[in-house]
């Protein structure tokens, strides 16, 4: 029985497994969106999420964890130049999975994993007026508008 054992099994041995996932770490992060199945997908996120972690924090030490995951020099590069600074702000949530139809051969479900891009901001945006106000004047004016329609026909 697997209890209190974290992570899917995938269908495969623990070296496939983990070789599996760090090819789709390297690859992630070299083209920053890529298709697999779902289950693939959401263990990838917890990978890819440690790794722009050890992106923002910059350091040496973090720069050989990283390496000892990652398989490719330059990829790591690019997690230290340019993935860990764009998300320094970012508290958490680095990827976006989007779903995608089932593959034709065995009907997986398929979804495409990827970087998200947008800055993130903590701040929140604050009204001068309520939010009932705001609507309110909303509807007035598309009231107004319609008036103003059917005075002109």
């Amino acid at each position: 029985m697997r209890h209190n054992k974290s992570g899917k099994r995938l269908g495969r041995n623990s070296s496939h497994r983990a070789a599996m996932m760090r090819n789709m770490v390297t690859s992630l992060l070299e083209h920053e969106k890529i298709t697999t199945t779902d289950a693939r997908a959401k263990e990838l996120r917890k990978v890819v999420d440690r790794m722009i972690t050890l992106g923002k924090r910059g350091d040496l030490h973090a720069r050989r964890q990283a390496s000892q995951v990652i398989r490719e020099r330059k990829v790591v590069g690019k997690l230290f130049e340019v993935i860990g600074p764009r998300f320094k702000d970012r508290p958490g949530g680095y990827t976006r999975i989007i779903k995608l139809a089932n593959r034709l051969g065995d009907n997986a479900s398929q979804v495409i994993i990827e970087l998200v891009e947008e800055e993130f901001s903590a701040k929140v945006r604050k009204t001068s007026q309520p939010a009932a106000e705001v609507v309110a004047a909303a509807v007035t004016e598309a009231a107004d508008a319609s008036s103003d329609e059917e005075t002109a026909e």
